[in-house]
């Protein structure tokens, strides 16, 4: 595929913003979708809706097997082991919020210690907290180096005799640097600690082998994926996903309920307790289908390159411009940054005007905002269908919008 046959897939970059052509960089917080994801949901509900596990009619069959054939799907894509390694949930938020609550009711105990780093979004901080509240246990925090990665020798010395489980990003969505997760997790399983993956990012610019980086967890959602929204993934090793609890009763997660106690299905169900959304998850296939061709695309490759480069090198050599996360050999084209004497909203909002998309704020990730010593930053992140055009056009915007408010 061309770049120019890439973009066609997706009619909403067609979309005029105050008259300037729509120049997306928020894909980040959530990718657009290609029309084969959404002629894939729109003929789900066309054509079989229908909840899924449970009737015998015609409809139901087709839901379910299109369900479950995302479920291989995803298997295939990530390297799973078995397919009942995955389970789906609505969202990276909700993969790391189970296993924070059906590992550490059984694994955690007061006095133990959960290690998280200073980088991470909100949904893998905040569940933790909430597990340490109820289990009297201890949050550590894992800085990253001045570059931004996380370092191996630090955690191997933040480890103790007391850790649980380690919870890390693949790829920070605020300083957009790949993460040595192999070498993280090989440190933690010297120790004989598990290690849950934040992949949110990580799965939209990396090939990840769940089974190469030895994970116990991975987590990750559909719509920054070009999925549709309310869809995510978590992978988990069997032998934790055996050892957990259900994280919520109900429907489909039973094998048998009585008054006098109630036995659980095997795995993945276990985990997916009532009515899934089933005219969304299919749509992780061609999702999925979509990112793995463009990823084996050199002209994508090539333009990716060339975007990083030029916007790495603009925003470097700007004076003005102080960029986080700046460790060359590790970024993706995900660029966080502040500019001296301006606030970020008002240049997110003139870029708007021009037509450009882009995030501003502490994009949850509050505890990282005060390490850096900023209230919040702009945010520019490229996805497959950006341009080089984009980036120079972007970073000439950027100027002007500067130029405007100091």
């Amino acid at each position: 595929m061309s770049l120019t046959q890439i973009r066609s897939q997706f009619p909403i970059l067609d979309t005029q913003v105050y008259g300037k052509p729509l120049v997306y960089l928020d894909n980040a917080a959530s990718a657009q979708r290609p029309q084969a994801v959404v002629d894939c949901w729109k003929g789900l509900v066309e054509g079989s809706n229908a909840n899924i596990h449970r009737a015998v009619h015609h409809l139901a069959a087709q839901a379910t097997d299109a369900y479950e054939g995302a479920r291989d799907r995803v298997k295939s894509f990530l390297n799973a082991e078995a397919r009942e390694e995955i389970v789906f949930t609505s969202g990276a938020t909700a993969s790391m919020n189970l296993v924070a609550f059906s590992y550490g009711q059984v694994f955690v105990n007061q006095g133990d210690e959960i290690i998280v780093s200073v980088g991470e979004h909100h949904s893998n901080i905040v569940p933790w907290q909430m597990l340490c509240e109820r289990k009297g246990a201890m949050l550590r925090v894992l800085e990253t180096e001045e570059n931004g990665l996380l370092s191996p020798a630090k955690l191997q010395g933040l480890l103790s005799e007391r850790t649980r489980i380690v919870a890390i990003t693949h790829i920070s969505n605020v300083l957009g640097l790949v993460n040595p997760v192999k070498e993280l997790v090989s440190v933690c399983h010297e120790a004989g600690v598990p290690v849950l993956v934040d992949g949110a990012q990580g799965v939209v610019h990396e090939k990840v082998d769940v089974q190469d980086l030895d994970c116990d967890f991975y987590a990750f959602s559909g719509h920054k994926i070009y999925a549709a929204t309310g869809t995510g993934v978590l992978y988990g090793k069997r032998k934790w996903l055996d050892a957990m609890p259900p994280y919520m009763g109900g429907g489909e997660m039973i094998e048998t309920v009585r008054f006098s106690g109630t036995t659980y299905a095997p795995l993945p169900m276990k985990f997916e307790a009532g009515t899934q959304n089933f005219n969304a998850v299919p749509t992780l296939v061609p999702a999925l289908d979509f990112a793995q061709a463009v990823r084996e695309e050199k002209a994508v490759a090539d333009e990716q390159e060339a975007i990083l480069a030029y916007v790495y090198d603009a925003l470097m050599q700007d004076e003005r411009i102080t960029l986080y996360g700046t460790a060359r050999e590790a970024k993706v084209p995900l660029f966080s940054f502040a500019v001296k004497g301006v606030h970020h909203e008002d240049l997110a909002l003139i870029l708007d005007k021009m037509g450009i998309a882009v995030r501003s704020g502490q994009m949850c990730a509050e505890p990282l905002m005060d390490h850096l010593g900023v209230t919040g930053l702009l945010r520019a992140s490229f996805a497959p269908y950006n341009t080089l055009e984009e980036a120079k056009y972007f970073i000439a915007s950027l100027n002007k919008a500067i130029n405007m408010l100091i």
